[in-house]
């Protein structure tokens, strides 16, 4: 995923979004406002945030809080305000009073991106559990999810809406549809067998024939999503080299650990993956993209091979700044989520402060709290803002407790009962 989307996988939603009479979302920051065109109060970013507002607003706060910020508080209310009745969320709501309705299209990358960020930023969790329940009732029956509603299941959207659905608590082997498929399912579908061409590398679609083309971006997307993880992953301890598994019946792990062997190879030589090139662009020659490597740093460290991805996140130090600069909060955080995964410095990347210039983004924290990076295993929501698995989600450990300590009552009451009536 680079800022929004890479153009390979814009170019396989275009149809839908047009479908439902909405423009298509742009990978390149998008044009600055009108001066007629005031931004919300709260936003990160002055650019124009019709395709992007949810999106760049939801990764400021997983990037902020693996860095211990906690964001002012009319920023998350601006988030929580974008939430449609039904949990959804589409790309940007211009004016929340306006209701959704049928003409607002739905966007499950927004909707798994923002449920994800207010996990991390706690205290949402009846807004984070309607975005759940959202993304449920939308799921395709081969188990997966498209960029809208009813859209032909992605690796990408897939993989989003896996990595909101556990870090709300859902059991991702629980959730199937009628016929018994899961989110892994999908993913499953479109990974390239090992031994051939790509191998071992994740489509983003099959094309109308069923054949897989690798797609870096839709890899390092599944390497999560087959492995049941959010976008903000911990700081893992170096493994051994991924190896690329032939044969079916592979495990999501397995198709995990393949995923990770192809961005190994992607990355060698250049330390750095290529945007796919524009369907009839006049230059064709390769252009580094940034966002995607930041990705694949975040996919080889959350599948065990942090050294793996060494050369990558030395890479994005020398090479990024000037292209976060222009792209705005969304890039900031997807560097310090790369720095993060790795265990390295995000308030010196290269020199960059990148904590500093995504806070100066929007409005003044709330709070800064510098993390040990020694201590540092992944940020965790504390045990009052954990959920768990379910549609009508309470969570919190003090729930579970008062619950016990009820039940503990009633169970004593009836035993006191039972012992009076045997007594003579």
């Amino acid at each position: 995923m680079t800022v929004r989307r890479s153009a390979a996988t814009l170019a396989a939603t275009a149809a839908v979004l047009c479908a439902a009479a909405a423009p298509v979302a742009v990978a390149a920051p998008s044009p600055s406002p009108s001066p007629s065109a005031a931004l919300p109060a709260g936003l990160y970013g002055t650019k124009d945030p019709t395709y992007d507002g949810v999106w760049r607003q939801s990764m400021a706060f997983l990037a902020q809080r693996v860095e211990g910020v906690t964001p002012a508080a009319k920023s998350v209310d601006w988030l929580v305000s974008q939430q449609c009745a039904d949990g959804s969320y589409a790309a940007f709501r211009p004016d929340v009073s306006e209701p959704c309705d049928a003409k607002t299209v739905r966007d499950t990358n927004a909707t798994a991106a923002a449920a994800q960020a207010l996990v991390e930023v706690g205290g949402h969790r009846e807004t984070v559990n309607n975005s759940v329940r959202w993304l449920k009732s939308v799921q395709n029956e081969d188990g997966g999810w498209g960029y809208t509603a009813g859209a032909p299941s992605d690796a990408n959207s897939t993989s989003l809406v896996i990595g909101a659905l556990a870090r709300q608590g859902q059991k991702l082997a629980d959730i199937t549809t009628p016929g018994g498929k899961t989110p892994y399912d999908p993913l499953l579908a479109l990974a390239i067998p090992c031994g051939g061409k790509d191998g071992g590398a994740f489509a983003y679609q099959s094309d109308k024939k069923g054949k897989l083309t690798a797609n870096a971006d839709a890899t390092a997307a599944a390497v999560l999503g087959t492995m049941g993880k959010a976008m903000a992953v911990g700081n893992n301890a170096a493994g051994k080299a991924p190896v690329c598994r032939s044969g079916s019946g592979l495990t999501p792990e397995q198709a995990a650990q393949n995923g990770a062997h192809y961005l190994v190879g992607a990355l060698a030589g250049s330390n750095h993956l290529n945007q796919a090139p524009m369907p009839g662009a006049a230059d064709s020659t390769p252009q580094p993209d940034f966002g995607n490597t930041a990705d694949a740093v975040v996919a080889l460290s959350a599948s065990g091979h942090q050294d793996k991805a060494a050369g990558a996140i030395g890479w994005l130090k020398k090479n990024s700044a000037d292209w976060a600069a222009r792209s705005g909060p969304a890039a900031y955080a997807q560097l310090i989520l790369a720095a993060h995964s790795t265990g390295d410095d995000a308030r010196d990347f290269g020199g960059v402060d990148l904590v500093a210039r995504l806070n100066a983004a929007g409005p003044e924290p709330a709070a800064v709290v510098t993390p040990d990076p020694s201590a540092d295993t992944g940020y965790e929501p504390t045990e009052k803002d954990q959920v768990h698995s379910g549609d009508d989600v309470i969570g919190g450990v003090w729930w579970y407790v008062g619950i016990g300590l009820v039940l503990a009552a009633i169970a004593f009451f009836l035993i006191s009962g039972r012992r009076k009536n045997r007594q003579p």
